[in-house]
């Protein structure tokens, strides 16, 4: 894994770290594939309860695209017409989206700085959201002429509604963090100093709970967007089941008896 993204577990924590800062964690080829690594090993392994998603420095998350590299990539593609500027949306943005949002587990973005385009999107993708008081979103994408990717068309209408997303996006413009809390974007905000501890513990707390359950809801959030009512009780009839023959389940039950804290055992 390059040292450009830094990848740590501990306790059932895994930490990624985007470790670019002198380019505000701009994504070249080196640090995309790191990422895919990183977010894929974290997603898999069953030791891991929760992983934390965050960037070193103090400007920027993640800025998106390192254009740097991605303009020496459109002129090699002129002059050889092999067309695979763009082949980054599959090969690396789409499976670092797929194994942050569908792990079996939370995700919690610690988002230090500027997100803008796929730093953008692969914020969206954790299940919730730290942010620094002097962060910033930005879907950036149409600055640039292009479209939505990492998942924002799909993330950003859910989560803020399809209008203001269309608007954001049609309009690229820097939203502060007090204006992502009120739209949904961020889930808490703390000052810049803090940012890191408080996302690390948000994290901790939740490699420390019942990562069966937390799969089971992260899925029937997911399934319930694009299922009916009748599908989606369905599903929450099949994943709770599964939910109650869990080990965690049963600590659970036998310390709420007790009035005891439950010790979870992720399983």
């Amino acid at each position: 894994m390059a040292d450009t993204v830094l990848y740590e577990v501990s306790d059932g924590l895994a930490t990624i770290t985007l470790n670019r800062p002198e380019a505000m964690n701009a994504l070249n080829i080196a640090t995309k594939v790191a990422l895919r690594e990183a977010a894929e090993a974290a997603a898999g392994d069953t030791a891991v309860r929760a992983i934390l998603l965050t960037a070193a420095g103090e400007r920027a998350f993640c800025v998106g695209q390192d254009l740097k590299e991605h303009i020496g990539l459109l002129a090699s593609d002129r002059e050889t017409g092999a067309g695979q500027t763009m082949s980054t949306v599959k090969e690396h943005y789409n499976p670092i989206v797929t194994a942050l949002a569908g792990a079996p587990k939370p995700v919690v973005a610690g988002v230090n700085g500027v997100a803008a385009g796929a730093g953008f999107g692969f914020a969206l993708a954790a299940d919730y959201r730290v942010v620094a008081d002097t962060a910033a979103f930005n879907t950036s994408f149409a600055g640039v002429a292009l479209t939505a990717d990492s998942g924002v068309s799909w993330t950003l209408p859910r989560v803020i509604g399809p209008s203001r997303a269309t608007d954001l996006l049609l309009f690229p413009r820097s939203i502060g963090a007090q204006d992502a809390l009120e739209l949904g974007i961020a889930n808490r905000v703390v000052p810049a100093a803090e940012l890191r501890a408080e996302a690390e513990k948000v994290a901790r707390e939740l490699a420390e709970g019942p990562t069966v359950a937390y799969a089971a809801l992260k899925e029937a959030v997911a399934y319930g967007l694009t299922h009916s009512l009748k599908q989606t009780l369905e599903k929450e009839d099949e994943l709770q089941a599964g939910a109650g023959q869990s080990e965690d389940h049963a600590i659970a039950v036998q310390a709420f008896v007790k009035k005891e804290k439950p010790a979870y055992l992720g399983r």
